[in-house]
C-alpha cells in the first residue's frame, strides 16, 4: 500500500492536479422523520460551508439501481486537513443530533472536467 502522500508527490510530478478535497459518505442513522427534522438546520450549515469557500459539492445519491432514492449522501469539503475536514463533518447538525452518520476520506482530483457557462445579459449560469 502506497502512503497518501507519496501518491500525491508522485501525481503531481506526473503533471497531475492533485486537488485534494475531502469526501464525507453520509447515511441515515435514525428514522426518517430525525433526519427530515434535522434539515433546515443542515442545510443552513451547508448554506454557511458554501459561503465561507468549505463546501464544495453537496446531495443526495441514489442507491444501485439510479431508480430510487436511499437518504445517501455525498458531501465534498475543502479544508486544509482531514482534522479539519472532520471537524465541518462534525460540525453539520445532522451529524451532531445522531441522526446521520458519516465515513470521511481523502479524495484526489486528478482528471476531469466541468463547463460553465455565464449569460452576461440574463445573469444566468449554467454548471455542466
Amino acid at each position: 500500500m502506497v502512503a497518501w502522500a507519496e501518491y500525491k508527490s508522485q501525481a503531481k510530478e506526473r503533471g497531475a492536479l492533485a486537488l485534494e478535497l475531502y469526501a464525507a459518505h453520509s447515511t441515515p442513522a435514525m428514522a426518517p422523520e430525525d433526519v427530515k427534522a434535522n434539515l433546515p438546520d443542515h442545510l443552513a450549515y451547508q448554506a454557511l460551508l458554501e459561503r465561507a469557500g468549505q463546501l464544495a459539492f453537496a446531495g443526495p445519491m441514489s442507491d444501485e439501481s439510479g431508480d430510487h432514492m436511499q437518504g445517501v449522501g455525498l458531501i465534498i469539503y475543502r479544508a486544509d486537513s482531514l482534522e479539519a475536514a472532520r471537524a465541518l463533518a462534525e460540525g453539520d447538525p445532522m451529524h451532531k443530533s445522531g441522526a446521520r452518520t458519516f465515513i470521511l476520506r481523502r479524495w484526489m482530483i486528478n482528471e476531469g472536467s466541468f463547463s460553465l457557462s455565464v449569460g452576461l445579459s440574463t445573469g444566468s449560469t449554467t454548471l455542466a
